[in-house]
Formats: structure tokens, C-alpha cells, sequence
């Protein structure tokens, strides 16, 4: 009933599973027949599935779920249980299933892969980093080789014909921004020979809610070497000298930080009496603020880590590195100025995708998660998502305790101290959760300090984060980690081999410990979750403080409290403005993430244009008959002398490349327009009315601009040794790509961009 009421009411709740539970019995009826096939009869049994289309009927859903626990049970000595088979079923029908942590969703994800495969469906398993990606198709190859399905896999260090080879096969393991960046490469293809991707059918996404909400804020941009950086050397000391507070302020949320009229004084006086606001010299003052915002507001072990003598991002959704991302539009530079390690090039945006764009190029979707019932209203917003709470295969006694409040940091950490050195002596494994890297340093020197030797996993050493997770759970194990959604690795009781688990049972399982509240109660659940496991025993606390950045930036104002001896706060109101500040941050959150959504539908639609114009430009020579028609008489000429191939080559490239050309122009003409759009909510008016009021008179004319363009080159095409020279009728791409870390903060002065704040020039100085 309730469900049902729900669906009036058109808010998102749980898929009513109780029609998979009610398919167990059949399937399990089926058990000893399949028990006494060969391994080549039950290929074939699986191979037989594949007569007929998608969605299965009950009986084939039964007898592939039957199939499925067989080989499972044959090929990884797994017996799939039954709630696994509810998650399967749940996951062919499209929908993302809730299954706690340990409850085997790798498992139950390759089996519903496998289905869809069977059916003749190409399906790529989406994850949240390349580790994972690898791990599972390995992991999962002997199962899907006994069903008959081939797998591949797909990592950040791949060249384009490994990636080619691994899309053909059945299933295709990736990560999202892998993904992603292979779609914003294919855009760029000047031969269909050159093309990796192909056509979309079925994403199946693992950690479904980080992949399609916390990755969604974060759009994947490609971009080209325009030319060589410089190290702004001079502002980056500069702004060492600048006195917080004084000098500079930071906005409450941290994203923004700008000059005080003191401050501009200093600059202006350092810089030998230059007017920053001069018209003049439009450079400067986009020269500091780029300074300030490396050296104020992205910190090395937080955002960042140097490595190798490089600035590497951290994602800060998945506690990694990013191995091939940067900032854009000399944020990078400045940083690299900052640390004083050499400076790479300069580059321009070539062309971007949102997850949700990425996504929903699929017509089947499906995920699973631990967390999904949190996010249901985006799932269900963004995607037309649906969620399958999945109840465990046995009850979770994990005791959850109520949050401990400090009054400050320092008085937090020595009760972290504290805590973990009383459980440590009865021998439970201990897990900390940090909020960053440098914080899991901090904690981890405090516990050494006090005779307490822990392991780390963060950004520094995440190559060796599944052997680190795999032994968390040993008997008096202490171990700190930045982040462990999609860590993808089980802590077992006693360690990765089990040796020890009764002594852990009886010392009560794994202790989890979160050194503050996350920005979202899905990554406090994601922590939690890693106790219990399996119905093991184990608790969960978290150690917070009013001086937390989540309490600092996102609590109004409160009036004073009382504290213990130890600085505890055990006022119930202040326990719930923890919680109230983790809800305005989540509503921030979700605010980006909608904003994104917003002003890149228009966008999409503008791309999609010029990418169905591309298409037909590769395969159908749409570029040489439209030259040919503007340039009739040279296109003859040019036949004559080199032939109609290389005119067609020529015709095609020369087109393409104004086709990119055009828009990467009208991408950076985008780019400008949301960062100043702010502006607009200041005069009352509705920025993404204003956003589309500008962007779309652009766009009109784009493709005849382009081919335009095209014949003007083509009319100025030399021959040279038998071949049409492009290049030198201006044909020129990038020879360097890489990707941007671009977090998108559009639509409000709340959620400013990171490089439109730096490299706006800002409303006149005030006196």
C-alpha cells in the first residue's frame, strides 16, 4: 500500500522486490539437475538463453538465475544466496539494487551483466576507478568464460588500439571518466577507422550513487596544448606575503577568496604602484587572483599532493589521485608556481560531457550500491532511476553510537586517542575515517605518539590500498583512510585470510571510528558499513568537533555550550546542529549538481547538433560535397591533379577540423558567459533565462559558419609531392591532449566556478 502511495504521489521509494523473492523456490528447484551437467553443458544451457529478446520472461529469468549460481558456485566456489539472485533480477528489470557491504554486489552485478550479455547486448560495467575495473573483470572472467560472455577491461594507461580491442568484447569494464574520455576523443576522430566506443546499450554502474551523484558535479573536459606555461613566479611570492583576514578573506564556504581594499594596497605597492583595475593591462589582476586561489584555498595534501617533482589532483570524492587530470586556465601554473616544481603547458577546452550526459546515452541502466535510498530522489530526477532495497542475507547487528561532540579539534583528537588505545587493548581492529589526506597524517602522527602503530590509506599509497583494506579486520589492526566508498575490497574479521576471526568475534568485531561527519550522510554510511559485515558483530562512532569545517561552514549561529572535563559537548541541540549542517551541505551539493544538469541541457542539445553534422561528415564524405558545390571549380582542378581519394581526405579533415574548431570557439564563448552570469542575479534577474537568452542566437548560423570556413581553406589548398596540404591552408590540431578537473559551480553566487571567480575582473574597486 504504501509503495503504492508513493507512486501517486510521484516520490521515489523501493521497487517492490517481493516478485523476484516468489522466482527462489523455482530456481532453486533447478539446483541438482544443473549440478549433474558437464561444464560444456552448461555453456550451452546458458548459450541457449540468448533465443530470445530483452526483458526475460519468468522462466527464462529463473533458469538464468539457476545457470548463474551454478557457474558461480563452479568457477569462484561462490554459491550466489539468494538475496544476490533478488539483486540480479532487480538490476535486468533497470533498476539500481541497495545491497549493504559484504552482501557480494560484485557478484550479483557480473551475473546480471552476464544476462544481458546472453541476450546479445554489449554491456559496460561503470566503476569509480580504474583498480576496480580491472580487479572485478579479472576476478569475474572465469564465471563469465563458463557462461560463454567475453570480458575486457579498460585503464587510465591503455592506448587507443588496447581500448578498441577491449570495447568489442561482451562485457567492458571501465571507470566513468575513462569512459568519458574515450566519448570526448571519438568526438575528435578524423576517421572512422579512428573511433574506439561503440554504440551505446547497457551501462551497469557500480557504486551507482558516487558514480551518478558525486561524479556528476565534476564535468569531464578534454583539452589541447595551446602553448607553453610560465610560472608566475612573482605573484606566487607575493602572495605568501598576504595576511589573512588582513589582506585576503575567504568566503564562508570556502570556495572563493578576494583581495580586501588593504590587501589591493599591498598588491598594487608590491608591484611598483600598478592600477590592478586599469583598463590598461586587463592581465593583472587575473594574475593575483589566480596566485591567491592557488596559495589560500587549495591545499597540498588536501587537493592535491606533489609527486615526482608534479602536482597531481586528488579526487576529492574518492579520497585518489587522478593521474592524468589538472586544473584549467593557469589554475594549474599558478599551483605548480606555488610549489615550485616546473610548469606544464597551457591548454584550451576542446570539448566536455556530464556524467548525466555520459549516462544517459544508454538506453538500459542499471546500478548497485550500498547507499542508494539517500540519493533516490536524484536517481529517480537525473536518471529515471529506480531503487531496490535488497535486504541482507542475514540481519546487520552492527551498534551504531550516538555522535561525541567537541568543543575543539585538538580536545577531538585526544579522544580519538583515547578511544582507540582503550579498544586496542582487548585486540579489536580499529578503522579510522579521515576527512583528507592530511588529516589521516595528523591523526595517524597523534596515535604514534602515543605507542598506537597504524597503517594509512590515502592518496600517497592508494596502488596499495586493497592489500591495506584486506587486512584492516586482523586481530588489533589500526588502520586511517581518506575515504572508503569504492574501496571495493571486504574487511574480513581476522584478516584476509580468516585466522583469526573467532578471537576478533569474542573481542566484538571491527571498531569504525569517522574523524568528523562527511559533507553527505551516504559516505558516514559508507564508513559504518564497513562494520557488521555479513551479520559479524562491530560498532561504529563518530568523533566530531564544532571547529569541523562541515559545523564551521554550514551551522547558523548558536548560542554558547557547556563541556565536560574532556571538552565533550552532550548538549542534545548541539548534536543536532551537526546534523542540520550536514543537511545544508547536502543541499548544497545537490544544488551544484542540479545547476550542472540545468545549463548543460542546453549545451547537449547545441553539441548533439554538431556531432550529428560530424557523423555524417566521416561516413558519408558530407564535407567534400559541400565544398564541392561552393568550390566547383577548384574541387575539378584538384581532381584532376591528385585524384578523387585525396580530395575526399582533404575535404573531409579540412571540414572536421572547422567543424572542432568552431566549437571549441563556442564552448570558450559558453565558458565566459556562464562565469559572468552571476552578474544578472545581482540586477534580479533568472541567470539561466539569461544563460539561454545569449547562448542560443549564437549558435544559429554555426554549421554555416563553418562550412564557410572549410571552402575558404579548401579554395586555398597547395599541392605538395601528390598530396593537398592541409596543414598549410591552417589546419593545425592539438598534438598533446589532456583532461580538466572542473568543478562546476554555476547559476547562483553561491556556486561560482573556481575559474570564473579567479579570472573575473570584478566590480570597481570601492572607495
Amino acid at each position: 500500500m504504501a509503495e503504492s502511495v508513493r507512486r501517486v504521489l510521484g516520490k521515489p521509494g523501493s521497487v517492490d522486490v517481493r516478485p523476484y523473492q516468489r522466482l527462489l523456490d523455482s530456481i532453486e528447484a533447478q539446483e541438482d539437475e544443473l549440478r549433474e551437467l558437464g561444464d560444456a553443458e552448461l555453456t550451452a544451457r546458458a548459450s541457449d538463453l540468448g533465443n530470445a529478446d530483452l526483458p526475460y520472461d519468468r522462466g527464462d529469468l529463473v533458469t538464468l538465475c539457476a545457470v548463474g549460481r551454478e557457474a558461480a558456485r563452479r568457477a569462484l566456489g561462490e554459491r550466489p544466496f539468494d538475496v544476490q539472485l533478488v539483486g540480479l533480477m532487480a538490476l535486468l528489470d533497470g533498476h539500481v539494487a541497495e545491497m549493504n557491504t559484504g552482501e557480494g554486489k560484485t557478484l550479483a552485478g557480473a551475473l546480471a551483466a552476464a544476462g544481458f550479455a546472453l541476450r546479445g547486448q554489449q554491456v559496460h560495467v561503470l566503476s569509480v576507478n580504474d583498480y576496480l575495473a580491472r580487479r572485478d573483470a579479472e576476478w569475474m572472467r572465469p564465471l563469465y568464460d563458463l557462461l560463454g560472455v567475453a570480458v575486457s577491461w579498460i585503464g587510465q594507461e591503455d592506448t587507443s588500439e588496447r581500448r578498441r580491442v577491449a570495447y568489442t568484447a561482451d562485457i567492458t569494464y571501465a571507470s566513468v571518466s575513462e569512459l568519458g574520455f574515450d566519448v570526448l576523443r571519438d568526438r575528435l576522430a578524423t576517421d572512422d577507422a579512428d573511433l574506439v566506443v561503440p554504440t551505446p546499450k547497457i551501462a551497469l554502474i557500480d557504486e551507482a550513487d558516487s558514480v551518478l551523484v558525486d561524479e556528476a558535479r565534476v564535468p569531464l573536459v578534454l583539452a589541447g596544448a595551446a602553448e607553453s606555461g610560465d610560472a608566475d613566479l612573482e605573484m606566487a611570492e607575493l602572495v605568501r606575503t598576504l595576511r589573512p583576514r588582513t589582506d585576503f578573506e575567504i568566503d564562508d564556504d570556502g570556495r572563493n577568496v578576494q583581495l580586501t581594499d588593504t590587501g589591493i594596497d599591498v598588491v598594487e605597492k608590491a608591484l611598483d604602484g600598478v592600477d590592478l583595475y586599469s583598463e590598461d593591462d586587463l592581465s593583472m589582476l587575473p594574475r593575483v587572483n589566480l596566485a591567491l586561489h592557488a596559495h589560500a584555498l587549495l591545499r597540498r595534501d588536501v587537493h592535491y599532493v606533489v609527486r615526482d617533482g608534479k602536482v597531481k589532483l586528488i579526487n576529492e570524492s574518492r579520497g585518489r589521485i587522478e593521474l592524468l587530470q589538472r586544473w584549467p586556465d593557469g589554475l594549474q601554473a599558478a599551483v605548480e608556481a606555488k610549489e615550485k616544481v616546473a610548469v606544464s603547458e597551457t591548454g584550451e577546452i576542446l570539448d566536455s560531457i556530464t556524467v548525466q550526459a555520459l549516462v544517459l546515452r544508454y538506453p538500459t541502466r542499471c546500478g548497485m550500491t550500498g547507499t542508494a535510498m539517500a540519493v533516490a530522489d536524484q536517481l529517480r530526477e537525473f536518471y529515471e532511476l529506480e531503487v531496490a532495497v535488497i535486504e541482507p542475507n542475514k540481519p546487520n547487528i552492527r551498534a551504531d553510537e550516538p555522535n561525541r561532540l567537541y568543543a575543539t579539534r585538538e580536545e577531538k583528537e585526544d579522544a580519538l586517542v583515547e578511544e582507540v588505545a582503550e579498544v586496542h587493548k582487548e585486540g579489536r581492529p580499529v578503522l579510522i575515517g579521515t576527512q583528507d589526506v592530511a588529516e589521516s597524517e595528523k591523526v595517524a602522527e597523534r596515535l604514534s605518539a602515543a605507542g598506537l602503530e597504524c597503517v594509512v590509506l590515502n592518496a600517497k599509497n592508494d596502488a596499495d590500498e586493497a592489500a591495506i583494506v584486506a587486512e584492516a579486520g586482523q586481530y588489533g589492526a589500526i588502520t586511517v583512510s581518506t575515504q572508503m566508498a569504492g574501496r571495493g575490497t571486504d574487511i574480513r574479521l581476522g584478516g584476509s585470510d580468516m585466522a583469526d576471526r573467532e578471537r576478533v568475534v569474542e573481542a566484538g568485531g571491527l571498531y569504525v571510528m569517522g574523524f568528523g561527519r562527511y559533507p553527505s550522510s551516504r559516505l558516514d554510511g559508507q564508513l559504518r558499513g564497513r562494520a557488521g559485515r555479513q551479520g559479524d558483530p562491530g560498532s561504529s562512532v563518530f568523533i566530531v568537533s564544532v571547529e569541523d569545517d562541515l559545523v564551521v561552514n554550514n551551522a547558523p549561529e548558536t548560542r554558547g555550550f557547556d563541556v565536560t572535563a574532556e571538552g565533550e559537548i552532550t548538549d542534545p541541540s548541539w548534536l543536532r546542529t551537526v546534523d542540520h549542517a550536514q543537511r545544508v551541505a547536502e543541499g548544497q551539493l545537490l544544488e551544484v549538481h542540479r545547476n550542472t544538469w540545468r545549463y548543460n541541457q542546453l549545451i547537449d542539445v547545441q553539441r548533439g547538433v554538431v556531432l550529428e553534422h560530424r557523423k555524417a561528415v566521416l561516413s558519408d564524405d558530407l564535407g567534400d560535397r559541400q565544398i564541392a558545390v561552393d568550390r566547383a571549380e577548384r574541387h575539378a582542378e584538384l581532381v584532376e591533379e591528385v585524384g578523387e581519394e585525396e580530395v575526399k581526405r582533404a575535404a573531409r579533415l579540412i571540414t572536421l577540423y572547422h567543424l572542432d574548431r568552431g566549437w571549441t570557439d563556442h564552448n570558450a564563448f559558453l565558458s565566459d558567459l556562464r562565469e559572468g552570469i552571476h552578474l544578472r542575479f545581482l540586477g534580479r534577474r533568472d541567470p539561466l533565462d539569461e544563460f539561454h537568452r545569449d547562448a542560443v542566437p549564437e549558435f544559429k548560423g554555426f554549421l554555416d559558419g563553418a562550412r564557410a570556413r572549410a571552402a575558404e581553406s579548401f579554395a586555398e589548398a597547395k599541392v605538395v609531392d601528390g598530396t593537398i596540404d592541409i596543414a598549410a591552408a591552417g589546419v593545425k590540431r592539438p598534438s598533446i591532449t589532456w583532461t580538466y578537473m572542473v568543478h562546476d559551480h554555476p547559476f547562483s553566487t553561491d556556486f561560482e566556478s573556481i575559474v570564473g571567480k579567479v579570472k573575473n575582473l570584478g566590480s570597481p574597486r570601492q572607495p
